[in-house]
């Protein structure tokens, strides 16, 4: 990535400049009532909002194609195998689940678009007179936005719980799940593989806002509304998907930590190193799963990424 670009473009188009209304206008009367919503929610509670509506209508589409991924990470097996174990489970564990995953990416994409938003504004208030680079103002706010993110990770151990067909026995739902490790375990049972999470999500946020403008200013010039979602769709489905790939022995190491019930805590690199040599030290094996998890992330962060951007402009 080139600096001098980066700088510039660290943020979102729609995020850096607000949308004229009357773009948003069909027969001279509004699509939304945007003046009065965007009263209400306030100039940065909107990212809040369009974020976590963003995550919600993402989580419904993909969340079956989560589950081959979860499999395959988890047990290091091909799709069609993954497929056919979710078969024998049955269409009523499908979306078995899901709540975890519904909440938690709601709540996480709001604080992810909403922190960083509010970040940045405080620190390049901060740096206007230190002469810091906005890159790095930028950077920080984006890293601190992931790092706050990891305070949700119950929902994410949640979710590899009932994901793991090994637990359907053991765990009924979600509040079931919460109860049992709260009870049984206590409040850091709740907290397995935050390790890997925290490692993840803050250079993976610094990537993914300074990259995203970057990559639309590449795109055709859009004309139309139809146009920019397009960008968007495109623009934050390559970022998703790039960064699946380059985390993905992370997300491996997390659910082979969070597939585990009481016990010692692993450190990473032991979880890494155990996973490595139970697949025969196979780069290719570590990275099972890693080509539908590139599909799915192209799918949806290209939802998250165009939904986010198009709310933004209707608010």
């Amino acid at each position: 990535m080139e600096p001098p670009m980066a700088v510039s473009t660290m943020d979102s188009e729609s995020a850096r400049t607000p949308q004229p209304q009357a773009a948003l206008t069909k027969g001279g009367h509004s699509l939304l009532h945007a003046g009065a919503l965007s009263a209400m929610l306030g100039p940065q509670g909107k990212h809040y909002v369009c974020g976590s509506i963003a995550a919600f209508t993402n989580i419904v589409v993909t969340f079956p194609i989560q589950k081959v991924l979860f499999r395959q990470q988890l047990h290091g097996v091909l799709a069609t195998e993954a497929v056919r174990q979710l078969q024998r489970d049955g269409l009523r564990n499908l979306y078995r689940g899901l709540l975890p995953p519904l909440l938690q990416k709601s709540t996480t994409v709001a604080i992810m678009f909403g922190l960083y938003e509010d970040f940045s504004r405080v620190l390049l208030d901060l740096a206007d007179s230190s002469g810091v680079p906005e890159l790095v103002t930028r950077s920080f706010a984006a890293a601190l936005a992931g790092t706050a993110e990891a305070i949700l990770t119950p929902f994410e151990r949640v979710q590899t719980l009932l994901q793991d067909h090994r637990h359907h026995a053991r765990f009924n739902n979600t509040a079931h799940t919460f109860r049992t490790l709260l009870t049984e375990y206590g409040v850091r049972e709740c907290y397995r593989g935050l390790v890997p999470i925290l490692l993840r999500n803050g250079p993976s946020n610094v990537l993914f806002f300074g990259l995203r403008g970057p990559i639309k200013e590449q795109l055709p010039e859009a004309t139309s509304r139809a146009g920019h979602l397009v960008n968007d769709f495109v623009c934050g489905g390559v970022l998703g998907a790039a960064l699946g790939i380059m985390f993905y022995p992370l997300n491996v190491v997390k659910s082979r930590a969070q597939s585990q019930v009481g016990g010692a805590f692993q450190p990473c690199g032991k979880v890494l190193l155990t996973v490595w040599r139970e697949r025969g030290g196979s780069l290719a094996m570590l990275f099972r799963g890693a080509h539908l998890n590139y599909h799915r992330s192209l799918l949806s962060w290209g939802i998250i990424n165009a939904t986010y951007e198009l709310l933004l402009k209707l608010i």
